[in-house]
């Protein structure tokens, strides 16, 4: 178990930092033209640059959010993980005023889902279950992998 939690962090950290390398070189405007995995283009947020600035901050503490989540399980600590999830990936009344301002309805109900299923993880992981808690990890990062499929900034 506490191997693919390891295996498992590490994917999400270089996928985190490819993004970040290809946003340094520009590879980003090439990485917008890509299509998901049914070959249906990716929908455009149509953000303005300080938003998109701001969006991507957001989404990397997210993925800080969940490297934290999985060491704190690894370490038995649960309830310090609970309160990472609520605080950092939670509906949060700053997630909700942000989810808020973004006119495409699918990523805004898209935004409170993920927000709403990170409550719900924060829950289940209070139980110290480490099964339920991958679980509802699991479900909460397909939110992430169905937005970034779905859309772009």
């Amino acid at each position: 178990m506490k191997r693919f939690l390891i295996v498992f962090a590490v994917v999400v950290l270089l996928g985190g930092a490819l993004n970040v390398m290809a946003e340094k070189h520009g590879m980003h405007m090439m990485m917008q033209e890509t299509t998901n995995e049914t070959n249906a283009v990716r929908v455009s947020l149509k953000l303005n640059p300080k938003m998109k600035q701001h969006l991507l901050k957001n989404m990397q503490s997210h993925v800080e959010a969940v490297r934290s989540i999985i060491g704190l399980m690894a370490e038995g600590k649960f309830n310090k993980a609970s309160e990472t999830a609520h605080a950092k990936l939670g509906l949060t009344p700053q997630m909700q005023r942000m989810c808020s301002m973004f006119k495409n309805d699918g990523y805004r109900e898209m935004g409170f889902a993920f927000h709403k299923s990170a409550d719900k993880l924060g829950e289940i992981l209070k139980t110290g279950d480490m099964n339920r808690s991958l679980h509802a990890l699991n479900a909460t990062m397909n939110y992430c992998v169905t937005c970034h499929r779905t859309f772009r900034q």
